[in-house]
């Protein structure tokens, strides 16, 4: 494996690591701010149960989510010097701003942890809802440079020198908005089918009082009914991401759909293997026009195709199996939701235990859809780490011995994921929610 691939799997692992804790950081404190709102709406005892207890859960995800973040930050120093050259003129504002965000989000999280029984209603919801405003900011802010590195501005770069910086010019780049909107609505998404899938199990278990079951029924509808709103978000955002890499990333967009030819009336092609050989994708399900109306609003646009640009600035065609894996997975999500309205509102139903099997993957699968959609979005950018400014070659780490350091990280991620379920399952075991529920009744 030669240099700059190593460095690249051993940043990519770090942030599949991380990423997982970020999402989850980002989407369970509006779990929590909506189950304090409905406590203090409908005085309904389990939303103030299930509040108090996701709080639990969040502290000690952010505990592994604050080490690995730092982590990930002394990366992007150790292995993309070159990167973090440029970096550090144009594209610090957002990594200064963050503490305060972070900030944010801490001092309200410990308002919230230990004073809610002391705060009126609405400063309950209050402090709540500052801790996922904070949350929710620190994404949006550390988002920015990954928008940044799609769609570069606020600089002028002439021979290996950074002159003529506009910091608030680079922050708000044009891919700003529409990325930071993808990752929140996605985070958000993910924290709801997480807990979705967690009520799904406890039902499937089916060893409770009915009480305990009324409070799972109330989780798992509250999950699927805010990761459906969510999941709609995502897809109605997924056009808006098309028509920004139409305009600023044409390479990125043909690959992800395997498009070779520059063409009008372009078909949108789920599934099948991009063969630059012949041209198109095999064994692709086409739909006819689709591609053109997504990227431009009018089913004859002109979708330039992967020939029209040198083979060496081609980003990998895998990255069309990730964009699939993506929308595939974000599509299921609005299909669970869809069949819990239709069990719950039109049938009037309990949801039966295939039901239950399928809500409880909609939390796995939308971890899978994060990971998938943030390899894509580095994967697909290639070979650019700064799109048509810097190459990855040019920005990775020149001396050799990362070997070495993959192993030692892999392990650190392995101890500290399995750490993770441990606490959390040593935790909830010693505090059962029928515990919690007899002191509420």
């Amino acid at each position: 494996m030669d240099q700059v691939t190593l460095a690249r799997a051993l940043f990519g692992s770090s942030m599949a690591f991380h990423i997982i804790f970020a999402t989850l950081g980002v989407g369970v404190p509006l779990m929590i701010a909506a189950a304090e709102t409905l406590f203090q709406i409908k005085k309904d005892k389990d939303y103030e149960t299930m509040a108090k207890r996701w709080t639990k859960g969040f502290a000690v995800l952010l505990g592994v989510a604050i080490p690995s973040g730092t982590i990930v930050g002394t990366m992007l120093t150790l292995l993309w010097p070159g990167f973090m050259e440029i970096v550090g003129q144009v594209i610090a504002l957002p990594f200064q701003i963050e503490i305060f965000a972070f900030f944010l989000e801490a001092l309200f999280m410990s308002i919230y942890v230990y004073a809610a029984d002391r705060l009126s209603p609405g400063m309950r919801i209050l402090s709540v809802t500052l801790v996922a405003l904070g949350a929710s900011a620190s994404a949006v802010l550390i988002t920015d440079a990954q928008a940044w590195m799609n769609t570069p501005q606020g600089f002028r770069y002439d021979n290996g020198v950074v002159t003529d910086v506009h910091p608030w010019q680079a922050f708000f780049n044009p891919s700003f908005f529409v990325t930071a909107g993808h990752v929140l609505v996605s985070a958000y998404m993910t924290g709801a089918f997480a807990i979705a899938s967690i009520g799904a199990y406890q039902l499937l278990r089916g060893r409770h009082s009915e009480r305990v079951f009324a409070y799972h029924r109330k989780g798992l509808f509250l999950g699927l009914a805010i990761g459906g709103i969510m999941s709609l978000l995502t897809a109605l955002n997924g056009h808006e991401t098309a028509q920004m890499l139409h305009k600023h990333q044409p390479e990125k967009l043909a690959a992800s759909e395997g498009l070779f030819h520059t063409t009008a009336y372009a078909p949108l092609v789920v599934f099948g293997t991009p063969d630059p050989e012949v041209g198109e994708v095999v064994g692709g399900i086409k739909l006819p026009w689709m591609l053109s109306f997504l990227a431009t609003n009018r089913f004859d646009g002109v979708v330039k195709g992967l020939y029209d640009y040198p083979r060496e600035d081609w980003p990998p065609l895998y990255v069309h199996t990730l964009f699939n894996l993506m929308v595939g997975i974000g599509t299921l999500l609005i299909g669970y939701a869809l069949l819990a309205v239709l069990y719950r509102y039109i049938r009037k139903r309990p949801f039966p235990r295939w039901l239950l099997l399928l809500f409880l993957t909609g939390g796995p699968l939308a971890m899978i859809g994060i990971e998938t959609g943030w390899i894509f979005s580095c994967s697909a950018r290639q070979p650019w780490t700064i799109y048509h400014i810097q190459r990855t070659s040019e920005a990775a780490i020149k001396s050799g011995n990362l070997g070495m350091l993959f192993v030692l990280f892999l392990s650190i991620y392995a101890v500290l994921l399995v750490l993770t379920v441990l606490v959390l399952t040593f935790y909830f075991r010693r505090h059962p929610v029928s515990a919690v529920l007899d002191k509420t009744t």
